[in-house]
């Protein structure tokens, strides 16, 4: 088990959410506004979608006033997602559901500079990933987040290898979903397995698979042998921890506590905005600590104290930073 004093981790996987609002860049399209998900999250965070000025501010000074308050947890990577291109690597706008603009993310990291570190999304497919994925490395990027599924890209395919290839001599770690996708439209499933990262592990890129190669349906775990594989054969593959309280991801959760030879490989995240849930923890830990977590609100604090209590060790973001900038100083 890891013993992480308090206020030292970065939370790897934390979404940054937007309405579009002048030149911030950031696209949602009338259907996504409309879904359960994001009608949820707006009625849940009290954010108005007819003033998209003052809902972006809230949504900002809510993460900021939760990871100010967390015991745990120091500072969190703000995540970007980028759209849907063409074959030609031109954007598609009628395709893309939600954009959140890498200068978005910058902006809103640089204005907090000790909680928030930016965490750009670059579909490898835009005709100018390469030049994009410099320019914000050069602005302070820690990572790129891609989610294939909604993305509308195989990240297995051999036309992004040079990507990959910049990815590892920058020292900059891709930060990849797997599994179904249900909060943003996932058009193909396939591409969330995570089967289709050996092309950036190959061509030397560290990558962190999202919610712990998780499936996502139940406790159905097809990915569990390609998690254990990959950790034995890649050693820059990591997992982040996010979502894994998630009922329809405890599967995994429950399988993992009993591997202590990959803790090592294992990351904190949350993937804020979701609901942490305590329940996985119920029939595993002292009654004691069970009621301490139903009076702990904090979702980057609950997010730490059902994994630890259920046995699960894991580790920071800093590991895999402190790699990179050695790695990209060489």
């Amino acid at each position: 088990m890891i013993n992480t004093p308090e206020q030292s981790l970065i939370d790897c996987h934390v979404h940054l959410a937007a309405l579009p609002e002048g030149n911030n860049g950031c696209l949602i399209s009338s259907s996504m506004l409309k879904s359960p998900l994001f009608r949820f999250l707006l009625w849940k965070h009290q954010l108005s979608p007819t003033d998209p000025g003052a809902a972006n501010r809230k949504y900002i000074q809510d993460l900021l006033g939760e990871l100010r308050a967390s015991r745990y947890v120091q500072q969190a990577v703000l995540l970007g997602m980028d759209g849907v291109y063409t074959n030609e690597g031109r954007i598609n706008h009628q395709a893309t559901e939600f954009l959140i603009s890498n200068d978005y993310v910058l902006q809103q990291t640089k204005e907090y500079p000790n909680e928030f570190l930016p965490g750009v999304s670059i579909n490898p497919q835009r005709i100018d990933a390469i030049e994009e994925l410099h320019r914000c490395a050069e602005a302070g990027a820690v990572l790129v987040k891609v989610l294939p599924n909604s993305q509308q890209f195989d990240p297995g395919h051999s036309r992004y290898k040079n990507f990959y290839r910049e990815l590892a001599k920058l020292g900059l770690p891709l930060l990849s979903h797997v599994g179904y996708e249900f909060s943003l439209m996932g058009k193909d499933q396939s591409v969330g397995d995570p089967n289709r990262l050996r092309t950036a592990l190959d061509e030397g890129a560290t990558v962190i698979a999202a919610h712990a190669c998780s499936y996502g349906l139940m406790l159905y775990e097809k990915f569990y042998p390609t998690l254990l594989e990959f950790v034995n054969h890649y050693p820059n593959f990591y997992a982040d921890i996010s979502a894994l309280t998630l009922p329809n991801r405890l599967g995994m959760l429950l399988k993992l506590r009993h591997h202590p030879e990959i803790f090592d490989r294992l990351i904190f995240g949350t993937d804020y905005p979701l609901s942490v849930f305590h329940l996985p923890m119920w029939s595993l830990a002292k009654l004691s600590a069970i009621r301490h977590m139903m009076n702990t609100t904090n979702r980057f604090d609950r997010q730490y104290l059902v994994c630890q209590n259920m046995g699960l060790g894991f580790g920071s973001l800093h590991t895999i930073l402190n790699a990179g900038k050695i790695r990209s100083e060489e």
